[in-house]
C-alpha cells in the first residue's frame, strides 16, 4: 500500500507501525542509507484482489459445450456421412493411409466438417495448423507456408493446413495458396458452409478434391443424444436423465440436421431442469420445446439455401403441387426472404410456364406484385398464399418460352439471316441521294 509522505520520516512505511518507526528514527538515521528513500522509489504491497479469485474459480469451473466435449475422435465414433466415409471410400482411404490430397469439405453448419479436420489432424502424421478464413491476413498466410516450406525441406514432414470458412478469403489470399498446394509444399483442408464452385477460386477448386457432407438425419441425431446422456466422461451421464422418447425425437427433428445445435440443446435443457425427489432429472416434450425455442431454418438469403428452396418453390408450382408451393413458401417468409423477391418469381412464372393456356394469370400475378408492396408483411403473405393457390390449378403451357429460345438459340449459334424484302420498311428509300 502506497503510504503518503511525511516530513519526519521515510516514504516507505505501512500505516500500522507509523509512529513506532518515526520514534526508531530519531535515533538512527544514518541506518537507512539502504531504504527506500535512498533509492528513491516507492514500495507498493500486494493487496489481495478478491475478484481475481472468483474469476479464476469461475475459470476453472467452466467447461466447453456438450458439442464441443462430444467431438468424436475417430472415424469409427462419427456418425453419419457414410458417403463419403463408409468403409472402401475413396476419403476414408486417404485418411486411413495418410495419403490425403487437399480438399474441401462443403456443407451445413453442424455436419462435422470441423469435426473431421480434427479427427484427421489426430490421425495423420503432419503439422497440422488451424485458421480461420475470417481473421487471417496475407501477411500470416506467407508466414505460414514459408514455415511448411522449411518444415518440409528440412525434416520431410508435411503441413496440413485448415483453413475454417475459407469462403471469407478473398481472391489474392486464395491465390497464395495455389504454388504450394499443386507443388505439394502443404495439403489444404478448407471447410466452408457455401458451394465452393461460387465462392473459391476455380484454379483452387480444381486443385482440390471437394467433397460435400449431409445434414444429419433424424435418427442418427437421435444417437448422438443417446450417446452423449450414456458417456460420463464428456458427456451428461453423471445426470440421471429420463428422457421422453418424444422429447428426443422433438430435439432431433427441430435440429434441421444440425448436431452442435440438438447437443447443446440437451445440455441447456438437462441443466436447468431441477431433479425430482429421487434425484432424476425427467427430460419431457415440454423442456425440449423450450431449450430448442424454434426451429433453426437452414437458409440463407444469398448461398445455396436460397437457391435451392426458390428452386423447389417453382418445381412445386410447376408439377401443380400446391401443398409443396405453400410448404416452400412458408420456409422463405418463415427464414426473412425479401417478399418482393417471391412476387417476382410468381410474375415470372405466370408467363413462362402457364402463359397461354390462362392469360388471366399474368395479370393477376402483377396485381399480386402490387399488393404486397401496398400492404407489406405479415399481411402481404396472404395475397402472395392467394397467387400461389391460384397458379398450382392453372393448366400450363411453355409455347411462347420454348419458342423464344429456339429462336435465341439459332441467333448464337447461325449465321444472322437478313431480313427478307417483304418486311422491310419500305416508307423511306433506300440509298438517298444516290
Amino acid at each position: 500500500m502506497l503510504h503518503p509522505k511525511n516530513q519526519s520520516g521515510p516514504e516507505c512505511v505501512s500505516f500500522v507501525h507509523h509512529r513506532a518507526y518515526l520514534a526508531r528514527s530519531l535515533s538512527s538515521r544514518s541506518s537507512r542509507r539502504h531504504d527506500c528513500l535512498h533509492h528513491e522509489r516507492a514500495v507498493i504491497s500486494h493487496v489481495h484482489d478478491l475478484f481475481e479469485e472468483k474469476e479464476a474459480v469461475e475459470a476453472a469451473d467452466s467447461a466447453p459445450p456438450l458439442a464441443t466435449r462430444m467431438r468424436p475422435r475417430s472415424l469409427d465414433e462419427l456418425v453419419g456421412q457414410e458417403h463419403i466415409l463408409a468403409s472402401g471410400k475413396l476419403l476414408r482411404r486417404a485418411i486411413e493411409a495418410d495419403r490425403l490430397p487437399s480438399v474441401i469439405f462443403y456443407g451445413p453448419a453442424g455436419s462435422g466438417k470441423t469435426t473431421l479436420a480434427r479427427i484427421i489432424a489426430e490421425m495423420t502424421q503432419a503439422k497440422f495448423i488451424r485458421i480461420s478464413g475470417v481473421e487471417s491476413n496475407v501477411a500470416e498466410m506467407r508466414r505460414l507456408i514459408a514455415a511448411a516450406t522449411n518444415r518440409l525441406h528440412t525434416s520431410g514432414q508435411k503441413t496440413i493446413l485448415f483453413i475454417d470458412e475459407i469462403h471469407h478469403f478473398n481472391k489474392a489470399q486464395q491465390d497464395i495458396l495455389l504454388p504450394d498446394v499443386e507443388t505439394g509444399n502443404l495439403r489444404l483442408i478448407g471447410a466452408t458452409t457455401y458451394n465452393p464452385f461460387f465462392y473459391v477460386t476455380s484454379a483452387l477448386v480444381s486443385r482440390s478434391q471437394v467433397f460435400r457432407l449431409e445434414p444429419l438425419s433424424v435418427e442418427q441425431l437421435e444417437q448422438l443424444v443417446d450417446r452423449a446422456l450414456a458417456d460420463k466422461e464428456r458427456g451428461l451421464g453423471d445426470y440421471n436423465v429420463k428422457i421422453d422418447k418424444n422429447a428426443r425425437h422433438h430435439l432431433a427433428k427441430l435440429s434441421d440436421g444440425d448436431a452442435r445445435k440438438c447437443l447443446n440443446a440437451l445440455e441447456i435443457g438437462v441443466l436447468t431442469t431441477p431433479p425430482d425427489s429421487r434425484g432424476a432429472i425427467h427430460f419431457t416434450l415440454a423442456v425440449a420445446e423450450e431449450s430448442i425455442q424454434q426451429k433453426a431454418v437452414v437458409y440463407d438469403r444469398e448461398g445455396d439455401a436460397h437457391y435451392d428452396t426458390i428452386s423447389a418453390f417453382i418445381k412445386s408450382m410447376r408439377a401443380s403441387d400446391e401443398k409443396g408451393a405453400m410448404y416452400w413458401l412458408a420456409k422463405m417468409l418463415h427464414a426473412g426472404e425479401d417478399f418482393r423477391f417471391i412476387a417476382r418469381r410468381i410474375v415470372i412464372f405466370a408467363s413462362e410456364d402457364i402463359g397461354l393456356a390462362d392469360p388471366d394469370a399474368l395479370p393477376l400475378a402483377i396485381a399480386t406484385q402490387q399488393a404486397v408492396e401496398f400492404v407489406g408483411m405479415p399481411e402481404a403473405r396472404i395475397p402472395l398464399a392467394h397467387a400461389i393457390a391460384y397458379m398450382c390449378r392453372a393448366p400450363k403451357n411453355r409455347e411462347a418460352y420454348d419458342a423464344l429460345n429456339d429462336a435465341m438459340e439459332k441467333i448464337e449459334m447461325e449465321q444472322t439471316k437478313r431480313v427478307p424484302e417483304h418486311l422491310k420498311n419500305k416508307h423511306f428509300p433506300v440509298n438517298p441521294g444516290s
